[in-house]
């Protein structure tokens, strides 16, 4: 008579099937986020400070309707409930360089179950400069750099600089009614880009920012008392002049710079890689072949910027790490 298959069932075998399972012993971390793009960003960033006795899970801030946003987030009931906790993870915006000058701003800032980007939002991460060629070469499998891309987006941040702080100023002070973040996106785009002559578009940019920094002057006069000292506190706070574009609004840096800027590269080097299989081809069948081959492997590149993982090693990141670290760390305490 044959043996039945539970006869097969062994120690090891329960041991290797109980690992499969969840560890309902674990404490458990449900992060609310504000939309579907902050589900993966969020969890790569949680994932870190996942152990054997603390687990994270993303969700949105309800699971009975589609409500999303930062308000839903932060309005749930956030804190320890039968031993799990709830946090939210959300966009910093402006609130982070408000600095509690606003009931939202003192609520992201002193909840201490609410966490932000500190940068204005995501996209400004997956536009960190440090990973603007990589993103390039997994775009176009073409790692010739163009244009120190670095450079140019700290010049860039430069120029911008002085206009952003009258962005800030604007809402800090609750002027913002002429000058709105759409405006101020609006003066910082980038147009046409030249990626042999870059230096043209920032010299228009300069221009227009300058003419726009004057108009301010003009119709705030009361900046020349506190624009000073609020340069020198979003200094503190670690800003800095070529590091602007990582707390401007973000999907205007996204969509508005970023990709004006990389588009015409990508571009050309997919141009440059097309030419050189075109021009080292032996016979009429390899090309076709090896250009259906490059061509099927090739990306767009905004979906190779929100791959980006550069952005790991940027200061504001730093600060967002010690806070989870932080918070983790005294959960497996009370353990």
């Amino acid at each position: 008579m044959g043996k039945r298959l539970t006869d097969n069932i062994s120690s090891r075998y329960i041991e290797a099937a109980n690992r499969l399972r969840p560890n309902t012993a674990r404490r458990k971390v449900v992060a609310y986020v504000e939309s579907y793009d902050d589900v993966f960003f969020w969890r790569s960033v949680l994932d870190e400070f996942e152990t054997e006795d603390l687990s994270f899970e993303v969700m949105l801030p309800s699971q009975t309707d589609l409500r999303r946003g930062k308000k839903n987030a932060i309005g749930n009931r956030l804190g320890e409930n039968l031993g799990n906790y709830l946090i939210a993870c959300v966009d910093a915006d402006y609130y982070y360089l408000m600095q509690g000058h606003t009931p939202q701003s003192e609520e992201i800032l002193n909840n201490p179950y609410v966490f932000h980007t500190y940068v204005y939002a995501i996209e400004n991460y997956q536009c960190y400069a440090r990973g603007l060629h990589e993103a390039c070469v997994m775009a176009t499998l073409n790692d010739r750099e163009v244009i120190d891309l670095e450079v140019f987006m700290e010049e860039y941040s430069r120029i911008i600089w002085p206009l952003f702080v009258w962005s800030v100023w604007v809402y800090r002070y609750d002027c913002y009614s002429r000058f709105t973040l759409m405006d101020f996106a609006g003066i910082v785009s980038l147009n046409n880009v030249n990626p042999f002559h870059p230096e043209r578009s920032l010299e228009q940019l300069r221009h227009t920012v300058n003419r726009k920094i004057a108009w301010m002057q003009q119709h705030y006069p009361q900046g020349k008392k506190t624009y000073k000292p609020l340069q020198e506190e979003l200094l503190s706070l670690g800003l800095t002049p070529e590091t602007a574009y990582l707390y401007m609004q973000g999907h205007a840096l996204f969509e508005n710079v970023v990709l004006p800027l990389l588009a015409p590269i990508c571009t050309h080097l997919r141009k440059e890689r097309e030419a050189e299989i075109r021009r080292n081809a032996v016979h009429e069948q390899q090309r076709q072949n090896e250009l259906s081959c490059y061509q099927h492997r090739q990306c767009p590149i905004d979906q190779m910027l929100r791959k980006s993982v550069k952005f790991r090693m940027s200061q504001p990141y730093q600060k967002l790490r010690e806070d989870l670290r932080a918070f983790s760390a005294q959960l497996v305490d009370k353990a």
